[in-house]
């Protein structure tokens, strides 16, 4: 590592609307060294690595970028009905005769770019919207791998990666690092700037705090904040003895009482997002609310009075928010039959809810008139939540809803999902980080190839208990 400066911008300033993402905020990164962006979400870090990348052009300030500049962002920017090998040489793809593209030689090269980069597991021939988001990311970063940068910098890399994939990426900046690249990455996994990172920024309302070498979490947390971060994880209520759920979905019996939370564990791909798309109406399923049987047919029958299912998804882009559509508007989509008359929605109830959950959930808007895709990814997450807590439904089922999602909005997450269950929601929860699921449930049901392998009386503290869980055969611990 160098004093020599690969990427520097100064005095920067950038306002979206009447957001201002960005402060007279300053950073700077040098060759050959990691070097991590922090801050809660909204912070501005994403702002000043688009316009460190020139993808949005500052209000005020210098940037300076020195190198060949390859980025991958959390918004992946694949084509879904492209073949994984067509994405990975969109820019680049073989020729033949005459300058045209050598349709056959696609596979082929784009294997070889996959192996080359120590991925063996996806097929170069599979359409990119039929991969699990997992992979549609390692994707995205081996197209950005595969340019050979000087600067290379990624946005929330990880969020949705699982955990061998993680150690995977990490090999990669690191062997960049010893190529002399400068890699800048932001994450919201505290353990991977740690592990990875030679300096680490801390940013706070769009303002560069402070830059240092060695940082612990608790100190990032109140830098980032402002406040001290309580204890990670809350103290759970006792659940009670009335079922709210109960389902047989494929080969897994699920039993969920009131006040429960329920983990749903295992290695990445083994059923459990089948599982919670089943439970939500993916498909026929029969299920037991509160004591009463019937079909679910489509998500609008889980939704419904007297079902009350929620569900929030990994993908809050692609599969929960309406990006275009304001803050309000996605609030209240699942409500609006409650607040209408004669099909004309009262616009004063629904502003009045509206703003009741926003207060409660700190969701930081300008107005909630804005478009929720103006928002940064935890706040967007709060109001994919706030929706549901709208609805008043009685089962949650959580898919990853904390991916992607700084620290100490983690931490309202968490107390937010227990004080729903003190008040006798039933919650089904699944995490890509093992370790949440470990001290956030009060059982755990491990899952492999579709089904329930293990069964863990919790909270199980140790994330390690439930990963050696998914290795053995059926068992109640």
């Amino acid at each position: 590592m160098t004093d020599q400066t690969a990427v520097h911008a100064e005095g920067v300033d950038r306002s979206f609307g009447g957001v201002r993402a960005l402060r007279d905020a300053s950073f700077s990164a040098r060759p050959g060294e990691i070097h991590a962006l922090a801050g809660e979400n909204g912070a501005g870090k994403s702002t000043m690595i688009k316009v460190l990348c020139g993808l949005v052009r500052p209000d005020k300030g210098t940037v300076r970028v020195t190198g060949r500049l390859a980025t991958a962002f959390q918004e992946l920017s694949l084509l879904p009905d492209l073949t994984v090998a067509e994405n990975l040489l969109l820019h680049d793809p073989p020729r033949g005769r005459f300058g045209l593209v050598a349709r056959r030689r696609l596979v082929p090269v784009a294997g070889r770019i996959l192996s080359d980069h120590g991925i063996h597991d996806l097929d170069p021939a599979a359409v990119t919207r039929d991969l699990s988001v997992a992979h549609r990311q390692v994707v995205e970063l081996v197209r950005v791998l595969a340019t050979r940068p000087e600067v290379l910098v990624l946005d929330e890399p990880t969020a949705a990666l699982q955990e061998q994939q993680v150690a995977w990426l990490a090999a990669h900046m690191r062997r960049l690092r010893e190529e002399g690249c400068c890699v800048v990455f932001t994450s919201h996994r505290w353990r991977e700037i740690e592990a990875l990172a030679d300096r680490v920024t801390v940013f706070r309302n769009g303002t560069h705090v402070t830059t240092r070498s060695r940082l612990t979490e608790s100190e990032a947390v109140t830098l980032m904040s402002g406040r001290t971060l309580e204890a990670t994880y809350p103290p759970l209520a006792p659940p009670q003895d009335t079922v709210a759920l109960e389902a047989r979905v494929g080969e897994v019996d699920i039993t969920v009482r009131r006040g429960e939370i329920v983990g749903i564990g295992g290695l990445a791909g083994q059923g459990q997002r089948e599982l919670f798309l089943r439970l939500f109406g993916i498909g026929r399923q029969q299920v037991t609310v509160g004591g009463v049987r019937t079909t679910i047919r489509r998500p609008k029958d889980a939704i419904r009075a007297g079902i009350g299912i929620a569900y929030v998804p990994e993908d809050r882009k692609a599969e929960g928010l309406l990006l275009p559509m304001s803050v309000r508007d996605n609030l209240a989509l699942a409500t609006l039959e409650r607040r209408s008359v004669a099909g004309f929605v009262r616009r004063a109830a629904e502003r009045a809810a509206v703003q009741g959950v926003v207060d409660r959930l700190a969701v930081r808007a300008a107005s909630t008139a804005h478009p929720v895709g103006t928002l940064s990814g935890g706040n967007q997450q709060k109001v994919l939540m706030g929706r549901w807590l709208l609805s008043g439904a009685e089962v949650l089922l959580l898919f990853d809803v904390t991916r992607g999602v700084d620290a100490a909005t983690k931490h309202d997450f968490y107390v937010l999902v227990a004080g729903l269950a003190a008040q006798g929601r039933a919650v089904l929860l699944y995490s890509s980080e093992t370790e949440e699921i470990a001290h956030l449930c009060h059982r755990v049901l491990v899952m492999r190839e579709g089904r329930v392998a293990a069964t863990l009386d919790g909270p199980v503290g140790d994330a390690e208990r439930i990963v050696a869980a998914a290795m053995k055969e059926h068992q109640h611990v």
